[in-house]
């Protein structure tokens, strides 16, 4: 087998079937080395530009993820690669700069993505700044295609259940609250009992109370 062999056997493990040929293609242009990593709980993968040790870009990616989770964090970090060969370190790391190049990777591979998720990365995409919320659900869309997945044990989250809801913290569950109204990215929530206020992110996991 040859290095080339090799090199998309690797790929074709660990990503979408229509992304392979594009992956290894940007990865020769770029000069890019691609690195497959044991999963790491502090990120789930990491951009680096050339140094004078070495004259190539470096991404790596969590080898425990799906393919479609694996493309998705790929094409994040390959916008960072954009960004840099564009700006050096002038710019922030996720400024609009970042934020314009991965939506344009995105637009261009909503293909590579399940059927069930590319109305959302379409809609993630559309419009800068990117919105958090629906990063969150793209996430949330891909991890259905971990192994092992069980539906039945995701809990829902605040965004997506109406004001007046009645609900406990999964992290937290001794206080119940009532959510109140949406503020961006969290939600205004009031103790039940205290009518002390509270913000909440709207993606934070909820156990849901029945009215008494």
């Amino acid at each position: 087998m040859t290095t080339q062999e090799k090199y998309l056997h690797i790929l074709r493990r660990h990503l979408p079937a229509e992304a392979v040929d594009w992956v290894y293609q940007y990865a020769d242009r770029h000069n890019l080395h691609l690195h497959v990593t044991r999963g790491r709980r502090s990120k789930l993968g990491d951009y680096r530009w050339p140094q004078p040790q070495h004259d190539f870009h470096e991404i790596s990616v969590n080898g425990d993820l799906n393919p479609y989770f694996f493309f998705w964090v790929f094409l994040h970090e390959a916008a960072h690669l954009e960004v840099h060969s564009k700006y050096a370190e002038h710019v922030a790391p996720h400024g609009h700069e970042w934020q314009a190049e991965y939506a344009g990777l995105l637009r261009q591979h909503v293909g590579s993505f399940p059927a069930d998720a590319r109305d959302l990365v379409s809609r993630y995409a559309s419009r800068i700044p990117l919105q958090r919320r629906l990063f969150r659900q793209v996430e949330a869309a891909l991890h259905r295609y971990d192994k092992g997945f069980d539906p039945d044990a995701l809990l829902p989250r605040l965004d997506n259940l109406p004001a007046g809801t009645l609900f406990r913290l999964k992290s937290n569950p001794k206080i119940l609250f009532r959510s109140v109204e949406r503020r961006r990215i969290r939600w205004l929530c009031q103790a039940v009992g205290t009518a002390r206020q509270y913000t909440v992110s709207g993606t934070a996991e909820v156990l849901v109370e029945n009215e008494i």
